[in-house]
Parts: C-alpha cells; structure tokens; sequence
C-alpha cells in the first residue's frame, strides 16, 4: 500500500479528486487554494528556460555532422505541420457534424464583453509573418531567458551549438559545465515534481469553486465534443503513429502517466517539459533530438489547442447564428495555420490566440467567446494533456524517422523490464543516464546520429 501511494501519479489523482470536493462542497474555501497551481507553475517556468537552451546547445554541440541538424529539423518542422493541420481539419469536421452551438439563437451584441477585454487586449497586438520573424531574434539573451521566450531561446540557443561544434575541441570546457549544469537543474525539478499533487489540488479546487460544475452542465455538449475529439486524435491518430514507429502507445501512456497526471492537475503542458524530456532519453531516444523537438513541438505542434480553436470558432458562429460559407470555414483554418503556432503552454494563451484570429477575420463576433468562459477551464486540460501526449509521440516518431532511437531500449522501458516505475536516478545531479545498449542485430542505418550522441 505504501509503494502504491507513494507513486507520483496516485498522490496527483487523490489531489485532483480532493480539489474537485473540496470545490464542490467549499467553493469560497477552494477558490483560496488558487496559489498552490501558481507556485508550481512559476516554479517549473523557473527552470524551463535554462533546460530548454542548455539541452539544445548539448545536443547541436555534440553533433559529429551538421547535416544531421537540418535534417531532425527539417523533418521535425514537417511533421509539426500535418499534424497540427490534421488536428485544426477534425476540429472542423466534428463541431460541423455535431454542431454544438445550433439552436442557441444568442444575440452578440447583447454579451456583456467586460469579461474578456484582458484577453482581446492581448489579442490586440500586431501580428504577421514579418512580426513573428522579426520576434524570432531576441533583444538579447538574457531577455528572451527572463522572458521564458521559446522561440528566441531556440533561435540563440541553435546558433550557439553550431558555434561550440565548429571550434572542436576547445568547445570541451563549455560542454563539460553545460552538462553538469544540466544534472544540476534536472535535480532541482526533482525536487519541484515533489509538490505536483499540491499543485493539482489548489488548481481544482480553484476551478470548481470558481465556476462550479454546473457550469460544465450548461455547455455540455460543447465540452463532451471536445474530450470526444482529443479522445479519437490520440487514439486513432497518434496510435497509428505509435504503431508506425515500432511500439504501443497504451505502453508509452503508461509510461508517462506521471506527466499526463500533473498535467491533468495543473492544466499546462509547459508544467512537464524538463521531465518529459528527462524520460524520452531513457527510453533510448538521442539526447539530441530530444533537445531539438521537445521544445520545439510545445511551439510548432499545440494538437489540443488546433482542435479547440476550429471547434471554438465554429461554436461562437453557430451560438450567435453566423453564417459561414465552406470558403469562410477554409479562411478561419488559414489564419489558424499561423496563428495556432507558439500558442501552446500556459492556461489562458489559447483564448488570446482564439481572440486575435477571430479579431482578424472580421466575420466570427469576438463577443462569442464570453460564451466559453465557464468551460475554458474545464477543456484546457483536455488540451494541455493532447499537446502533451502528441508532443512526446512525436518526438519518438521523428527520432525513429532519422534513426535515433535505441529501440530494444525503448522496447525494454515500456514493456517495464528497466524498472520504468523508479526514474529517480534521472533527477540526480551527480549521476549521468544510463548507457543505450549496443543494437543488436544488423548496423545502423546509414544517416544515423552516432551511437555516442544517441547515449
């Protein structure tokens, strides 16, 4: 009983369900426990900039070719791009079938907007393809760190790695304290991970207090569309992926559960990067890709998020008796094709995406989105667990599409034979991963990372 509770993904379910009581029964009491999924959060954010460039500076850094780098990348980016398309096409597909918001008859103009005038403020701020590259190149460093910017973190940190793999060896000095810098912060989100199941309570309980379950009640159908479509993208979807790839992803699920868990508690895929990743490479997936496509695909590929948007889209203009031709349907898709992009993370950056797409269409009254306040909370970890899940196939599949992937290894951890279940030594500053064990069989496909990267 006490190896069973002391399991990470047991104590982060009690605290979902005592939050989810506690909101039910306290809600004045509840919604005071708000700071607890802060704190987490804002203590996860505190080592995520520093993960993010430190693993990606090792992983260009150690690169014996650089053709490898264009190639993850490029085939990371394509990836990213159907996937994310596919998700923002069933979305649309599924609220048009189902049409939650048919019958609502609701007046826009009579919404009351005061509710959503920080997120269309928000969604107010010029956007473009000019803008997002030039947001691409930080001000400086220490700016786009402080800031937690994803994208410019990348950008610094890919010119970096290039930099430190083209001056050789005398680059050594600066690999060795990246990577003992890297053992370091890895187990200060040990201890951080420590605090999930609190995390998890505070932020239920704040959600139930707050807007109440009967919230969930009143827009129930849309909300039941939505838990239904994420259901079938993973399952369906990225099952075919898994399968694919070579291995199951019932097992891989299994194997994460602990990440789905805090993210189910916390509502935020950001919460679970450091972890994710930690886990990825001792599954046998090369700390290179690892380090390139993690972070990356939290930019370039939110699947939760795309589905929501189409679904939400369609459900204001349906709620408010819109009319949308099919050609106005393929436009809502366009724009969400760029503006889906770096939206994906923490709570509340969809619902400013959702506002700046529909602000820039014209057609779809922003006003609807009053209409999703109640629920946005509630559907949010529908998202964050998709983006989440679809993130950590995909690395697997883009590293098994480039070869750098130890696949008895991952074969090994998910069938439970490398003690998947105690990955405390992950998490431990002084202790390096374990080896990948030689493939056995026939030699490396050519083009693959080399076996000392992929460790």
């Amino acid at each position: 009983m006490r190896r069973f509770l002391g399991k990470l993904s047991v104590q982060v379910l009690i605290g979902v369900f005592a939050g989810v009581v506690l909101g039910c029964f306290a809600p004045n009491l509840a919604s005071e426990f708000k700071p607890l999924g802060d704190i987490f959060i804002k203590l996860i954010k505190m080592v995520f900039a520093p993960i993010i460039f430190a693993t990606v500076v090792l992983g260009i850094a150690r690169m014996e070719n650089m053709k490898e780098l264009g190639r993850v990348g490029v085939r990371a980016l394509l990836y990213f791009e159907i996937l994310s398309t596919f998700a923002l096409l069933l979305g649309l597909l599924v609220v048009n079938a189902v049409g939650p918001g048919n019958g609502m008859n609701i007046d826009a103009s009579h919404l009351d907007t005061k509710a959503i005038a920080g997120y269309t403020a928000a969604a107010a701020q010029p956007s473009g393809l000019v803008d997002f590259m030039m947001h691409l190149v930080p001000t400086s460093i220490v700016d786009a760190l402080a800031k937690n910017d994803i994208l410019q973190i990348l950008v610094f940190a890919t010119m970096f790695g290039v930099a430190l793999a083209h001056i050789g060896p005398r680059a050594k000095p600066v690999v060795d304290f990246l990577d003992s810098f890297t053992h370091g912060v890895f187990s200060v989100v040990g201890m951080i991970m420590r605090l999930a199941p609190l995390a998890a309570f505070g932020a239920m309980a704040f959600t139930v207090g707050r807007y109440g379950l009967g919230s969930i009640v009143s827009l129930g159908k849309l909300m039941g569309t939505m838990y239904i479509t994420c259901i079938l993208f993973v399952a369906i979807v990225l099952g075919l992926i898994a399968r694919m790839s070579g291995f199951s992803l019932w097992k891989f699920l299994k194997y994460i559960r602990d990440e789905l868990f805090t993210v189910l508690g916390t509502s935020s895929s950001e919460s679970v990067v450091p972890q994710l990743m930690r886990k990825l490479e001792h599954a046998g997936v090369s700390k290179p890709v690892v380090g390139l496509v993690v972070p990356a695909g939290l930019t370039f590929n939110p699947d939760g998020q795309c589905i929501y948007y189409t679904m939400a889209a369609i459900f204001i203009a349906q709620a408010t008796n819109t009319p949308l031709t099919l050609t106005d349907q393929f436009v809502v898709l366009g724009v969400l094709l760029l503006t889906s992009k770096g939206s994906a993370g923490v709570t509340g950056s969809g619902f400013i995406t959702l506002a700046a797409t529909l602000a820039s269409m014209g057609k779809i009254p922003v006003a609807g989105m009053v209409l999703l306040l109640g629920v946005d909370r509630f559907m949010s970890e529908a998202r964050a667990i998709t983006n989440t899940i679809g993130n950590a196939v995909g690395t697997v599949a883009i590293a098994r599409w480039v070869g750098a992937v130890d696949r008895d290894r991952l074969s090994r951890v998910l069938e439970g034979q490398s003690d998947p279940e105690d990955l405390q030594d992950l998490y431990e500053g002084d202790e390096a991963l374990p080896p990948s064990p030689a493939p056995t069989g026939s030699a490396p496909a050519a083009g693959t990372i080399p076996p000392q990267v992929a460790a």
